[in-house]
């Protein structure tokens, strides 16, 4: 039997029930609320249109906010990874993030029109909470899947996490219907939907604190000497690089396709609404679509990466991304920029999926925590630079969303050059390699 065929069993570290895998997999489809709904298709819009005013430099500070964020999670993530390894904290660590994350999310309640400041602080807040806990849920994964279906696993995670996005952006669409019908204007209704995501990832991430179990063995040490230690391996991971050459080299890939993709994921309802002039309506249920598309891309794809290889597989969907963009930025009928909304879903979906996999193959067992703690730099690093380059080329383009889309999306051309010559069976036998050496020490 190929691995293609695996049966969902089989695709499983040996002590690992089903059920925990959901348990797992039930994270992604609780936090996913937090990125549809706050990130990628309601508060985003309504930060640049009514707290900010719709100033010329709204898109900008939209962005500049989200990258604030993302500078604090690069700082952050490396010594947050080490500590989970050091003493088996990654549920204990992530419970706290996903508190974190509730609690600001419903804070964003109060953030009226003009008040500017502490918008940007919950945002920056929450953001900060949620990456944090992407990271930490992320390194589970290779100690629930088998090497060879780390893909298929892996898509389960984000296509569950895309119909979490679903229920979360339809239960908004739902009550925003329902506002509007009775006169509500946005200021009203807008902070409700925080307070119905925040409501949602608390319910729904109960399944994960009840089953998913920390298998991560504690190492012990003073906290400042692991803090201490974790810069240092970092140092180490750089001055040694060619160890991991290929865990390096796909790092480096990326930090372009994430840049892309965190520009989509940040910008859409922007783009929806300034190019082509959709109303808010509109504009939620492209997303609430496009989402239905996310879902279908990661779990097809995290079978079809463990089929044909995850480069391969990334190769496809780095052509899909530079297709949907020059497809959004010559679109000019509503059919056509849905197209491209679609790829895009379909392209996000197996994407992500097959990062997460990639980065679990390519790292040592011992250090998991430590390299999804770096991955999450990489790609935290990404979402600073992806929206900012949208953000600028938007505002000195004089508020041409076009030109920006354009700009943004040579990021995935450079992913395409970056990526194939990663080559997953060498960067694989160098992690095995490097765990055996750490162990002989």
């Amino acid at each position: 039997m190929t691995s293609g065929t695996l049966p969902a069993s089989a695709s499983l570290a040996r002590d690992v029930r089903p059920i925990e895998v959901w348990a797992w997999a039930m994270y992604d489809f609780a936090n996913s609320g937090y990125t549809t709904v706050v990130i990628t298709a309601v508060f985003n819009a309504y930060f640049v249109a009514a707290v900010a005013g719709g100033a010329p430099w709204a898109t900008l500070a939209w962005t500049a906010t989200l990258s604030a964020s993302y500078g604090l999670i690069v700082v952050t993530a490396p010594v947050i990874g080490a500590i989970a390894d050091a003493y088996a904290w990654k549920k204990r660590l992530l419970f706290l993030t996903t508190l974190g994350c509730v609690a600001t999310t419903a804070g964003l309640w109060f953030a009226q029109p003009g008040a500017l400041g502490l918008a940007v602080i919950l945002v920056i807040a929450s953001n900060w909470f949620f990456a944090t806990g992407q990271n930490l849920i992320a390194a589970f994964l290779p100690e629930l899947a088998q090497s060879r279906a780390m893909g298929r696993v892996s898509g389960w995670g984000w296509s569950l996490g895309y119909l979490g996005g679903l229920l979360a952006l339809g239960l908004c669409l739902a009550y925003i219907d329902f506002a509007q019908a009775r006169g509500d204007t946005a200021a009203q209704f807008v902070p409700v939907t925080m307070l119905i995501t925040a409501a949602l990832f608390a319910v729904s991430v109960i399944p994960t604190f009840a089953f998913l179990r920390e298998r991560a063995v504690p190492q012990g040490g003073d906290p400042a000497h692991v803090v201490a230690t974790a810069w240092r391996r970092l140092r180490e991971t750089a001055d040694h690089a060619r160890r991991f050459r290929d865990l390096t080299l796909f790092f480096a890939c990326n930090v372009f396709y994430s840049a892309g993709i965190y520009a989509v994921i940040t910008l859409a309802a922007i783009y929806a609404q300034e190019a082509m002039h959709f109303e808010t309506k509109e504009t939620l249920l492209l997303i609430l679509v496009v989402n239905v598309t996310a879902s279908i891309g990661a779990f097809a794809f995290g079978y079809l990466q463990d089929r044909i290889g995850h480069i391969p597989a990334i190769v496809l969907t780095m052509l899909g991304w530079i297709a949907m963009v020059l497809l959004a930025w010559r679109a000019e009928t509503r059919e056509s920029f849905w197209l491209a909304a679609n790829i895009a879903g379909v392209c996000m979906g197996a994407s992500q999926s097959a990062g997460r996999a990639v980065v679990g193959l390519l790292s040592p067992p011992s250090r998991l925590a430590e390299s999804f703690g770096l991955w999450g730099l990489v790609v935290n690093l990404a979402a600073i630079i992806g929206p900012l380059t949208y953000g600028l080329a938007s505002w000195l383009g004089g508020g041409d969303h076009r030109t920006a889309i354009l700009v943004t999306g040579s990021y995935f051309l450079i992913a395409l050059v970056l990526v194939i010559p990663v080559k997953i069976a060498r960067g694989r036998r160098a992690a095995l390699r490097a765990e055996r050496e750490d162990r002989a020490r």
